[in-house]
Protein backbone atom coordinates (compact mmCIF):
# COMPACT_ATOMS: atom_id res chain seq x y z
CA UNK A 1 0.00 0.00 0.00
CA UNK A 2 2.82 2.38 0.89
CA UNK A 3 4.58 1.58 -2.38
CA UNK A 4 1.46 2.58 -4.39
CA UNK A 5 1.11 5.85 -2.47
CA UNK A 6 4.81 6.66 -3.06
CA UNK A 7 4.49 5.87 -6.76
CA UNK A 8 1.42 8.11 -7.10
CA UNK A 9 3.22 10.87 -5.18
CA UNK A 10 6.25 10.68 -7.49
CA UNK A 11 3.98 10.74 -10.52
CA UNK A 12 2.15 13.82 -9.26
CA UNK A 13 5.44 15.63 -8.54
CA UNK A 14 6.85 14.77 -11.95
CA UNK A 15 3.65 15.92 -13.68
CA UNK A 16 3.72 19.25 -11.86
CA UNK A 17 7.38 19.79 -12.78
CA UNK A 18 6.77 19.06 -16.45
CA UNK A 19 3.68 21.29 -16.41
CA UNK A 20 5.79 24.22 -15.22
CA UNK A 21 8.19 23.85 -18.14
CA UNK A 22 5.32 23.74 -20.60
CA UNK A 23 3.67 26.74 -19.03
CA UNK A 24 6.89 28.79 -19.35
CA UNK A 25 7.11 27.91 -23.01
CA UNK A 26 3.47 28.65 -23.62
CA UNK A 27 3.82 31.87 -21.63
CA UNK A 28 6.67 32.99 -23.87
CA UNK A 29 4.63 31.98 -26.90
CA UNK A 30 1.65 33.99 -25.66
CA UNK A 31 3.88 37.02 -25.05
CA UNK A 32 5.19 36.78 -28.60
CA UNK A 33 1.66 36.48 -29.96
CA UNK A 34 0.58 39.48 -27.90
CA UNK A 35 3.47 41.57 -29.21
CA UNK A 36 2.72 40.42 -32.74
CA UNK A 37 -0.91 41.46 -32.35
CA UNK A 38 0.10 44.86 -30.98
CA UNK A 39 2.44 45.47 -33.91
CA UNK A 40 -0.25 44.29 -36.32
CA UNK A 41 -2.81 46.62 -34.75
CA UNK A 42 -0.41 49.58 -34.89
CA UNK A 43 0.39 48.71 -38.52
CA UNK A 44 -3.31 48.70 -39.46
CA UNK A 45 -3.90 52.03 -37.69
CA UNK A 46 -0.98 53.58 -39.54
CA UNK A 47 -2.21 52.24 -42.86
CA UNK A 48 -5.62 53.78 -42.23
CA UNK A 49 -3.99 57.11 -41.33
CA UNK A 50 -1.85 56.92 -44.48
CA UNK A 51 -4.91 56.36 -46.66
CA UNK A 52 -6.63 59.34 -45.03
CA UNK A 53 -3.60 61.58 -45.61
CA UNK A 54 -3.19 60.42 -49.20
CA UNK A 55 -6.82 61.33 -49.86
CA UNK A 56 -6.09 64.86 -48.63
CA UNK A 57 -3.22 65.36 -51.11
CA UNK A 58 -5.51 66.07 -54.07
CA UNK A 59 -7.54 68.53 -52.02
CA UNK A 60 -4.43 70.35 -50.79
CA UNK A 61 -2.94 70.44 -54.30
CA UNK A 62 -6.12 72.01 -55.66
CA UNK A 63 -6.05 74.54 -52.81
CA UNK A 64 -2.43 75.45 -53.65
CA UNK A 65 -3.34 76.02 -57.30
CA UNK A 66 -6.39 78.08 -56.38
CA UNK A 67 -4.54 80.31 -53.91
CA UNK A 68 -1.62 80.76 -56.31
CA UNK A 69 -4.01 81.83 -59.04
CA UNK A 70 -5.76 84.27 -56.69
CA UNK A 71 -2.42 85.68 -55.56
CA UNK A 72 -1.42 86.24 -59.18
CA UNK A 73 -4.71 88.01 -59.92
CA UNK A 74 -4.26 90.23 -56.89
CA UNK A 75 -0.71 91.04 -57.90
CA UNK A 76 -1.85 91.96 -61.42
CA UNK A 77 -4.61 94.18 -60.04
CA UNK A 78 -2.10 95.79 -57.71
CA UNK A 79 0.19 96.50 -60.66
CA UNK A 80 -2.65 98.12 -62.58
CA UNK A 81 -3.67 100.24 -59.59
CA UNK A 82 -0.06 101.32 -59.07
CA UNK A 83 0.25 102.24 -62.75
CA UNK A 84 -2.90 104.36 -62.57
CA UNK A 85 -1.60 106.02 -59.41
CA UNK A 86 1.74 106.80 -61.05
CA UNK A 87 -0.10 108.72 -63.77
CA UNK A 88 -1.79 110.93 -61.18
CA UNK A 89 0.10 110.74 -57.88
CA UNK A 90 -2.12 113.36 -56.19
CA UNK A 91 -5.40 111.47 -56.70
CA UNK A 92 -6.57 110.24 -53.27
CA UNK A 93 -9.09 107.84 -54.74
CA UNK A 94 -6.39 106.15 -56.81
CA UNK A 95 -4.04 106.06 -53.81
CA UNK A 96 -6.72 104.37 -51.71
CA UNK A 97 -7.41 101.80 -54.46
CA UNK A 98 -3.69 101.13 -54.81
CA UNK A 99 -3.31 100.67 -51.06
CA UNK A 100 -6.29 98.29 -50.90
CA UNK A 101 -5.07 96.26 -53.85
CA UNK A 102 -1.58 96.07 -52.31
CA UNK A 103 -3.07 94.79 -49.05
CA UNK A 104 -5.18 92.26 -50.94
CA UNK A 105 -2.14 91.10 -52.91
CA UNK A 106 -0.15 90.70 -49.70
CA UNK A 107 -2.96 88.78 -48.02
CA UNK A 108 -3.45 86.47 -51.01
CA UNK A 109 0.29 85.83 -51.30
CA UNK A 110 0.35 84.87 -47.61
CA UNK A 111 -2.56 82.45 -48.16
CA UNK A 112 -0.73 80.93 -51.12
CA UNK A 113 2.46 80.44 -49.07
CA UNK A 114 0.47 78.90 -46.22
CA UNK A 115 -1.28 76.49 -48.60
CA UNK A 116 2.09 75.52 -50.08
CA UNK A 117 3.51 74.91 -46.59
CA UNK A 118 0.48 72.80 -45.65
CA UNK A 119 0.95 70.63 -48.74
CA UNK A 120 4.67 70.20 -48.02
CA UNK A 121 3.89 69.28 -44.42
CA UNK A 122 1.29 66.75 -45.56
CA UNK A 123 3.78 65.12 -47.94
CA UNK A 124 6.38 65.00 -45.16
CA UNK A 125 3.85 63.32 -42.84
CA UNK A 126 3.02 60.78 -45.53
CA UNK A 127 6.68 59.89 -46.04
CA UNK A 128 7.20 59.56 -42.29
CA UNK A 129 4.17 57.31 -41.99
CA UNK A 130 5.36 55.15 -44.90
CA UNK A 131 8.69 54.73 -43.15
CA UNK A 132 6.99 53.69 -39.91
CA UNK A 133 4.78 51.24 -41.80
CA UNK A 134 7.83 49.67 -43.42
CA UNK A 135 9.48 49.32 -40.00
CA UNK A 136 6.36 47.69 -38.54
CA UNK A 137 6.09 45.30 -41.48
CA UNK A 138 9.73 44.34 -40.97
CA UNK A 139 9.13 43.69 -37.26
CA UNK A 140 6.03 41.66 -38.03
CA UNK A 141 7.77 39.50 -40.64
CA UNK A 142 10.71 38.86 -38.29
CA UNK A 143 8.30 37.79 -35.53
CA UNK A 144 6.55 35.21 -37.71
Amino acid sequence: MQWIVNTLGIMLISLSLSAQVVSKDSLNMLKQQKESLEVSKRLNERKLELAKLENQVAEKTAEVAKTAEQAQKSADENGKAAAKLSNDAQDRKQAKRARKSANAAERDAKKARRAEDNLASLKKDIESLRSKIADDEGKLSSMN
